[in-house]
């Protein structure tokens, strides 16, 4: 399985010291439209996230503030990511189960989707990602 990551550029004035800026565009810095943008935080390190595969949606990960983990799995590798900086993401695409975990307490994860929210694009039982996933290959 291959992880595509992004390292979005960062644009600091230094000179003014106003901060930092990361901008994402749609189709220039990520590969897709986006749809849907949502965001989770207040968690706790034992705390885990996702748990699912989606049918259709494409996702990246982004975590803005602290850090967590994501396990990404096609059904036959696995792979886990730290994301620990605001510039750095992660694309979750459709038939790969995420996972989140071990979030630090000042953890804010935003996700930007290339779809509206359908509870129906989810797969929420490993066992039938398992299947599915078989039947594709």
């Amino acid at each position: 399985m291959t992880v595509k990551k992004f390292d979005f550029d960062i644009i600091t004035d230094r000179s003014t010291k106003q901060g930092s800026l990361v901008a994402v565009e749609e189709k220039i810095d990520i590969p897709f439209e986006l749809k849907r943008i949502f965001y989770i935080y207040n968690l706790n390190s034992f705390t885990s996230r996702g748990a699912h595969a989606h049918k259709v949606s494409n996702q990246i990960l982004i975590c803005i503030h602290g850090s967590c983990e994501v396990l990404l799995d096609d059904g036959k590798e696995n792979s886990s990511i730290l994301l620990n900086k605001p510039n750095r993401g992660v694309l979750q695409e459709n038939m790969i189960w995420g996972e989140m975990y071990n979030f630090s307490k000042d953890c804010i994860l935003m996700v930007l989707s290339d779809t509206h929210y359908d509870p129906n694009d989810y797969i929420t039982d490993y066992h039938q990602f398992l299947e599915l996933t078989k039947a594709v290959s």
